[in-house]
């Protein structure tokens, strides 16, 4: 028997291949150099055989990502046209009338989707039995329990008042009844960017801010969007496309922030997969670079149907960006918490939390 118990070093201990169970070769624990100090540098350090310290997420991607921008969408869609009914009157009911059936795509489809990924109406129905400030899930829950009175009181009167004849007084009932869905379709347009960021997941994790940010502009964008599509009034079409623009812009700005914020942090690698490049190019680039570019052009066109044209296609892009916003990022996250290199450089002291 060895009566030598005295503690060995990970290099000895690895060369002759007892102990440690890392791969059986010379491994050191990662130091960051002065010079690498200032740019992120790769995990040089042990992992388990390859492994991965975290689990990525069980959920399907599609159905999960599906409810988050209907959620957008929703929200979006109430704020902007709640916005316009209060500012144009009469002359935005068009715009009004559309954005009570767009709010009503949370509460059903996307309720029906975030049963699916629960795999049981007993898990849905059991959020409702706490409210704790402290979980984003149950603040979520709550969020979407206040928006779903208030935007299905609106589309209903609103229905009535397009199918029922001498139904018109229901109209006023439409619109104000349907207004404080503009107010929990704030919370709901950015309230999964905090349920992801709460996680250990190293790319929703590494710069929540930016990461809601770019949800809450994201469903800005899909909700104008949705309304831009089919207006005739000249002077609406314009006042939507401004917001559509506008929402795009900061939106681009907070990619650009993120992706900053998740290269300093050392998750940068996770953008070269397959999703991080759906990510970069069909969001940044399809999504928001190209319908930018279309409302450009669509100004040097002095023929209004070729205006309309461009701006439709503008929305159509805007709205298929926000959609891949959040299937791809929910697929990117899962990838950074499936690779060991990228969780376990993000798990690194200057990463947590002050």
């Amino acid at each position: 028997m060895d009566n030598d118990v005295r503690p060995r070093r990970w290099t000895e201990s690895i060369a002759d291949g007892h102990g440690s169970g890392f791969d059986k070769k010379e491994i050191r624990p990662y130091v960051e150099t002065t010079s690498q100090a200032s740019q992120p540098s790769k995990w040089k350090g042990p992992t388990y055989y390859g492994r991965s310290q975290l689990k990525a997420a069980p959920f399907n991607n599609y159905v999960v990502g599906g409810y988050i921008f209907l959620a957008g969408l929703s929200g979006g869609g109430a704020i902007v046209s709640t916005l316009a009914e209060a500012v144009r009157g009469e002359r935005a009911y068009g715009v009004g009338r559309r954005g009570r059936y767009v709010a009503t795509l949370a509460p059903t489809i996307g309720a029906l989707l975030l049963i699916w990924d629960l795999h049981t109406p007993q898990r849905f129905y059991n959020m409702w039995r706490i409210a704790k400030g402290t979980s984003p899930m149950s603040i979520g829950t709550w969020i979407l329990t206040a928006f779903i009175p208030s935007s299905m009181l609106g589309a209903g009167a609103q229905v009535l008042a397009d199918v029922l004849p001498g139904a018109g007084w229901l109209k006023p009932v439409a619109r104000w009844g349907s207004a404080p869905s503009a107010i929990t379709g704030a919370g709901l347009s950015v309230y999964t960017a905090s349920l992801l960021a709460a996680t250990s997941t190293p790319y929703w994790a590494a710069a929540p801010r930016s990461l809601a940010v770019r949800f809450g502009a994201s469903s800005l964008v899909s909700g104008s969007a949705s309304l831009v599509i089919g207006e005739r009034d000249p002077a609406t079409r314009d006042a939507l496309n401004l917001i559509l623009g506008g929402a795009l812009a900061v939106e681009l700005a907070a990619t650009i922030a993120h992706h900053h914020e998740v290269k300093k942090k050392g998750v940068a690698e996770v953008l070269k997969t397959r999703w991080g490049r759906i990510e970069r190019f069909g969001v940044e680039g399809l999504g928001i670079l190209l319908p930018i570019g279309l409302h450009a052009a669509s100004h040097l066109v002095s023929d209004r149907k070729g205006k309309a044209a461009l701006s439709d296609l503008a929305a159509i892009f805007a709205l298929a960006g926000s959609a891949t916003l959040r299937v791809a990022a929910l697929a990117v996250g899962e990838e950074s918490a499936r690779r060991p290199d990228i969780s376990f450089r993000f798990s690194q002291p200057e990463n947590l939390p002050g």
